[in-house]
């Protein structure tokens, strides 16, 4: 019974792992996105980033 709960924990966390990593990825992508629109000027339609104007 023990071991049973031991490897549905150590699944549920390599489970929630994997979750992170592609969370993590989509964040990288995003930020990649975002910093590519910042350098060619695009910056009419973001909600952030520009406070005073």
């Amino acid at each position: 019974m023990l071991l049973l709960l031991l490897i549905l924990v150590i699944f549920g966390f390599g489970f929630t792992m994997q979750i992170l990593w592609y969370v993590a990825v989509a964040l990288l992508v995003l930020w990649l996105v975002g910093f590519v629109m910042r350098g060619r000027g695009g910056g009419g339609r973001r909600r952030f980033g520009r406070s005073h104007g």
